[in-house]
């Protein structure tokens, strides 16, 4: 892998981190294109980008890798929010999370990954693991089949966009939970590796017209925005991890694409630009560590300014995790500060199991 394209992929992450971020803070760093309607997706599509074909004869390799880079982070994660939340329970009278239990802790990570409120984000984490398992026999079963890549696309196409309607029509237990959020997100995983392959260095996407287009399908998107009256349902935005897709029927599908072309389009445009700014690349390789802990520094920046104005606690009790102290204000000095804390707190993570693994080779 060239360190040019290192970068570009790391900027690209850092971008995805950033607006996973800014959602949970209700904003949008790309205008048009809201919260929640298509960042997970972005991950996905990341994901299935860097996904390489070595791989589909050494299925062997990917899971061990994956279990390593995924779900052994996942639940050392799992447990310090556990103590966390047990602490802060302690101090606050509220306990942010389910009930203690093995199944909570080891088979709920799966399910929904809400085990614990401050830690909740990381239910991608675990949907990303399964969706790769998914995606990696699958992509085997079909190349066995037939070798097309238009033949592979139309499938995953299928399957993805299937997943909104069969959501509508089924009783939404935990494993058909687990069902839609799989179907829908291989779409994103395949897209991600059809971009690289078939597209990328083949097809200029970014041209003024295609920037027009985009822009015009996404205009006509707004017109489905419901997401400022709540009463009226989510608009644009869809909630992945319960499978909440409003009314609508292909119109995640369409955001989340549109998004994902924004998304490649302003590291295109800016790359030049940021390609050396050191704190950008630390922000894109620590995006694991963010995700874990930026509930968290929101938080105790919440529990600070409550302090400083002499309210109590039961304020922030009183409602869920997101709320943060006097948003209109105080929303972008949350989020420069959480993104900042958080990924220091993975470079902090790194350099010290960097020290351990050097002291056991010794």
């Amino acid at each position: 892998m060239s360190e040019v394209f290192s970068n570009k992929v790391n900027m690209l992450k850092a971008l995805a981190i950033l607006l996973v971020v800014s959602g949970h803070l209700e904003f949008s760093l790309l205008g048009m294109f809201t919260p929640y309607s298509f960042q997970i997706a972005l991950f996905f599509f990341i994901s299935g980008y860097l996904f390489k074909d070595k791989y589909l004869d050494d299925v062997g390799t990917f899971v061990l890798r994956r279990v390593n880079s995924l779900l052994v982070p996942y639940f050392l994660y799992n447990l310090f929010y556990l103590v966390v939340t047990i602490i802060v329970a302690k101090f606050t009278g509220k306990f942010w999370g389910m009930d203690i239990s093995l199944k909570n802790f080891f088979i709920t990570p799966f399910l929904n990954g809400h085990q614990f409120d401050l830690s909740c984000p990381l239910w991608f984490v675990t949907q990303l693991f399964m969706t790769l398992m998914v995606f990696l026999f699958l992509f085997r079963g079909l190349k066995k089949i037939k070798d097309s890549r238009y033949f592979h696309l139309i499938v995953f196409g299928l399957v993805g966009v299937s997943a909104i309607p069969l959501s509508k029509v089924i009783s939404m237990t935990p494993i058909a939970l687990v069902v839609i959020r799989t179907m829908f997100s291989l779409l994103f995983v395949y897209l991600g590796y059809y971009y690289r392959h078939f597209v990328e260095d083949k097809i200029d996407i970014f041209t003024p017209k295609w920037a027009g287009a985009v822009i015009v399908l996404q205009a006509i998107l707004w017109l489905f925005n419901r997401d400022y009256s709540p009463v009226q349902g989510i608009g644009l935005s869809y909630v992945l991890v319960w499978a909440r897709f409003d009314q609508q029927l292909i119109v995640p599908i369409i955001t989340a694409i549109t998004g994902i072309w924004a998304s490649l389009f302003v590291i295109k445009l800016l790359y030049p630009y940021i390609k050396d700014i050191k704190f950008l690349r630390l922000v894109g390789e620590n995006t694991y560590h963010i995700m874990a802990n930026h509930l968290l520094v929101m938080y105790i920046l919440t529990v600070i300014f409550l302090k400083i104005n002499g309210i109590s606690i039961e304020e922030k009790n009183s409602h869920d995790i997101y709320w943060i102290y006097n948003p209109v204000q105080n929303t972008y000095f949350y989020f420069v500060v959480t993104v900042v804390v958080s990924t220091y707190i993975g470079v902090l993570i790194k350099k010290v199991h960097s020290l351990f693994k050097k002291q056991a080779e010794v």
